[in-house]
């Protein structure tokens, strides 16, 4: 089988396609509120009644339990409010100083491919890294962006430590997809202890703060946006 690194990434829409809405929000959205507004747009979309959305937000510090969610690896439940959610993965972190992007698309119109999906979403996030000399990988294993750490003791195997610096998950309904991808631009990253992220307890979590490089919100979204655009297809700024 192929890995995914080595799948086709590009997932452009069908010809005539309209542009996908390319929204930003400045305060920080509940996640209720967030997961409302996903499922009108998403049934709006999967309807044929609204175009595809891709919703850039931050969140008040949080925890999402994903499907595959242990709840032996929830370490402090009461640290911060934690939310069941229906998308694919185990426990995450969200919250100020984070790139939430909420990714909206219609994959019949592009792809009906979740793994190429997957694949995709990890691009972005790649490209946005590379654009600041940042290499971010993935690793077939655990879903996500990877950054090397060789300034950091070695793994007990002997191998190079790894943090991660972009989560994912995903979610599909009538092949409109959920949900999407967080990056971790400047958030306190000690609420990263309250659980084990997505699992995994043999890697840490960075951020591009943590990795020397201070940047606005604002430059990452550009970075982003270009990124996504290179992957997806165009977008259009939605004022609202």
């Amino acid at each position: 089988m192929l890995t995914r690194t080595d799948l086709e990434v590009s997932m452009l829409p069908k010809e005539g396609s309209p542009p996908v809405r390319w929204r930003i929000s400045d305060d920080l959205v509940p996640y209720d509120h967030a997961l409302a507004v996903m499922e009108r747009e998403v049934a709006e979309i999967a309807d044929g009644k609204a175009d595809e959305l891709v919703w850039l937000l931050e969140h008040p510090p949080l925890y999402t339990a994903g499907t595959s969610a242990d709840s032996a690896d929830l370490i402090e439940p009461d640290r911060f409010p934690v939310f069941a959610t229906g998308r694919g993965g185990e426990y995450t972190y969200h919250g100020p100083g984070q790139r939430v992007a909420y990714v909206m698309l219609d994959l019949k119109r592009r792809r009906q491919d979740v793994r190429g999906y997957v694949a995709a979403l990890e691009e972005v996030i790649i490209r946005t890294l590379d654009s600041m000399n940042v290499r971010g990988e993935r690793r077939e294993d655990r879903v996500g962006v990877w950054v090397r750490r060789p300034e950091k003791p070695l793994l007990p195997d002997g191998s190079i430590a790894e943090d991660k610096i972009a989560a994912l998950g995903i979610r599909l309904r009538r092949w409109v997809s959920f949900h999407g991808l967080s990056l971790n631009v400047d958030p306190d990253l000690s609420h990263f202890s309250g659980i084990v992220p997505c699992g995994i307890s043999a890697y840490g979590v960075t951020s591009l703060m943590d990795l020397g490089l201070p940047i606005l919100m604002t430059d990452v979204d550009v970075r982003l946006r270009q990124a996504f655009e290179d992957v997806f297809g165009p977008t259009a700024r939605e004022m609202v």
